[in-house]
């Protein structure tokens, strides 16, 4: 059963019971486009405790806000009452919620488009705010004043960002004026739900025009102080560079590609990304350059090809070289050292250990790691290629260097 399938035998039930029930939101937005919706949610007179009595597998973690949970043959759909929201003190959270009726409970929600509700047991679209107005127009607009609707959730603004990129919607002037105003408050955001959004923007095909609003809105130097002028010029050139489906921590390398790498890493902290995240975005930055070394080493080369985020360096690269109209003649010849290179093994597993460094008369310490790197780097030059010609090595190594000391 689908999602779908599921949230129409919802409202199904309800409606047997006496209920009014509909779908809500984004599903019907979608479905008025004809793109595939995520998910359904359902919207219903029913209030919470009534919802719960019909249904036998509930979760109840949003009960107070009118939000019950249904667990219906292995899916999860979200059943809200109609209600109202007021007391936004934290501009995120109401303070009060009454249930009331659909109508009014269009008139709280965010966006024209989003407010909209379908019967699908009378194939009936239901619109108290002109969302399908909206939908023809290819218009972002808020319900009722901007100034208010973001004021009760600063999020919405980088939400109006988000669905402007993906539904490729400009937002209505009043709103995105609102938006300039209000930029300063997204930092009362968390930064995981800042990191969310911004992760929906930049995946996105069509991100750089997503970034061209977070600049011209005053949201992207909001959320990452100092961030602004030519660093975000290039962000833009090279995002749009780069090929349709990346990663987040692709898309932030390249949103930070003009800026140092402590600087980015600086500035993507209150996102609260993950350790590998971090290490991804960290890697690619640092080697911001390295694939245009035209006289690189072979044992650079494999070590280069053996780290896991190698192909997301050599498309920034690739972005960069666009962006800039510069050639790329360098990433081509890469591209045939590397198809020559075959299935060789990028990481063989080195010829001496520890053990047997010191055996060969090498004394722990600094110097050991150093020979053993040195050692390392000849094998995967192909330098040495036996164990017995692995040791000869180390001999000359150590006797050379004793000479130095």
């Amino acid at each position: 059963m689908t999602n779908r399938q599921a949230a129409i035998k919802i409202i199904k039930r309800l409606s047997h019971n006496g209920f009014e029930a509909l779908l809500a939101g984004g599903c019907v937005r979608d479905m008025l486009l004809g793109r595939r919706a995520k998910d359904y949610d359902v919207a219903t007179n029913a209030e919470p405790r009534e919802v719960i009595k019909l249904f036998r597998r509930t979760l109840k973690v949003g009960a107070k806000f009118g939000v019950v949970i249904v667990l219906f043959e292995g899916q999860q759909v979200e059943v809200a009452t109609f209600r109202t929201e007021t007391g936004y003190a934290d501009g995120r959270h109401p303070g009060n919620v009454k249930f009331t009726s659909a109508a009014e409970d269009a008139s709280r929600r965010d966006f024209t488009i989003n407010g909209m509700f379908y019967n699908p047991l009378r194939k009936e679209v239901i619109d108290y705010v002109d969302g399908r107005a909206d939908l023809k127009k290819r218009l972002l607009r808020t319900i009722g004043r901007p100034q208010q609707r973001f004021g009760e959730d600063y999020l919405r603004m980088l939400r109006a960002v988000r669905f402007s990129t993906q539904l490729g919607f400009a937002i209505e002037p009043n709103t995105f004026s609102a938006i300039c105003r209000n930029a300063k408050n997204i930092t009362r955001i968390s930064g995981e739900r800042i990191a969310m959004e911004l992760e929906a923007i930049l995946v996105n095909p069509n991100r750089s025009v997503g970034v061209s609003l977070l600049a011209e809105s005053g949201l992207a130097e909001a959320i990452f102080p100092g961030f602004a002028g030519e660093r975000i010029k290039l962000a833009i050139k090279v995002l749009g560079k780069l090929p349709k489906k990346i990663d987040f921590a692709l898309a932030l390398a390249c949103f930070f590609v003009g800026s140092p790498t402590a600087f980015a890493l600086e500035k993507c902290r209150p996102l609260k990304l993950s350790r590998n995240q971090n290490r991804h975005i960290k890697f690619l930055l640092a080697n911001r350059g390295k694939l245009l070394e035209e006289k690189m080493s072979l044992a650079e080369l494999k070590m280069l090809l053996a780290e896991p985020y190698f192909n997301d360096l050599y498309e920034m690269q690739r972005a960069i070289q666009k962006a800039g109209q510069k050639s790329v003649s360098a990433l081509v010849n890469l591209r045939k050292r590397m198809n020559a290179l075959g299935d060789v093994e990028l990481t063989p597993k080195p010829l001496l250990n520890g053990h047997d460094l010191i055996r060969l008369g090498a004394v722990p310490g600094p110097t050991l790691g150093q020979l053993a790197q040195e050692l390392y780097i000849a094998q995967l030059e192909t330098n040495v290629t036996t164990a017995e010609q692995a040791e000869r090595w180390v001999r000359r190594w150590l006797k050379k260097h004793r000479m130095k000391d």
